[in-house]
């Protein structure tokens, strides 16, 4: 015989499983002041790259190299909060660096997995920021996908010292970039007019971004954190001409690869 059991729900509020997109760091070097370094040298310029996103700590790549120091985290974590960062979970450290990650405020994330963008260890800033999922049970329905959001477009020329960044989405500008102009991108960057400045695609690791000018000679190019200066002249089949610019790997590294377009 089957009996139906009463009973009653709470009215002031429901818990529900849920799924939380945040921004990895992974930790190379417990070096914190070479960290400082690398940090404002990525980010200073652009105080806005980051918007108070949570952030999981990945200590796995010190494992990896045997540095099992300890971490000042008190002082890491106040450093992550200058740049408009939420330091809230770690994982992959040592015993003693989880117990210190855990005594400083954040929470043990072990089954934390990075998505999206594959992991890059020569970037020029310490670790492209991924998106990373905290495992959980499954919701009861499917969370529902962000909306695209459209490109930013800008049909101004950019002077020297102006900065654009187009955060997670695509670039389009449709006057001249000058030369001391940045334009930054997390997806790709689309220049309809010469492109003298520097242009930064997939900034935060996107490596399938691509960088696309009607007259390319920019002073700095980059994608994923993978640059070229202007210290290494242009091919002179490139420079000046419409040209598109990409990310390629092979046995050798990766490279910027440069196409001229018709």
């Amino acid at each position: 015989m089957t009996v139906a059991i009463p009973a009653t729900a709470p009215s002031s509020f429901e818990i529900k499983s849920a799924s939380l997109p945040l921004v990895a760091l992974l930790l190379k070097s417990p070096d914190l002041a070479l960290l400082a370094s690398e940090l404002r040298n990525r980010f200073g310029d652009i105080p806005d790259f980051f918007d108070n996103d949570p952030l999981v700590l990945d200590l796995g790549p010190l494992q990896a190299s045997g540095a099992d120091e300890s971490i000042n985290f008190a002082a890491l974590l106040a450093m992550l909060r200058d740049y408009r960062l939420s330091p809230v979970a770690a994982k992959s450290g040592s015993p003693a660096q989880m117990a210190a990650a855990l005594a400083s405020g954040l929470v043990a994330a072990p089954d934390a997995r990075l998505t999206g963008n594959r992991q890059r260890a020569d970037s020029e800033q310490p670790q492209p920021v991924q998106q990373v999922q905290l495992a959980a049970s499954p919701p009861a329905s499917p969370p529902q996908p962000p909306l695209p959001q459209g490109a930013l477009v800008i049909d101004k020329p950019l002077r020297s010292g102006q900065q654009i960044y187009a955060r997670g989405r695509d670039l389009v500008v449709l006057s001249m970039v000058n030369a001391g102009a940045e334009v930054i991108a997390d997806g790709h960057i689309h220049v309809y007019a010469p492109l003298r400045g520097k242009a930064m695609a997939g900034a935060r690791g996107n490596t399938d971004a691509r960088i696309f000018s009607l007259a390319l000679d920019a002073e700095l190019l980059s994608i994923a954190g993978v640059y070229r200066t202007s210290e290494t002249p242009l091919p002179a089949s490139i420079q000046g001409k419409p040209a598109q610019v990409r990310l390629v790997s092979s046995e050798d590294g990766d490279k910027l690869v440069m196409d001229s377009m018709p």
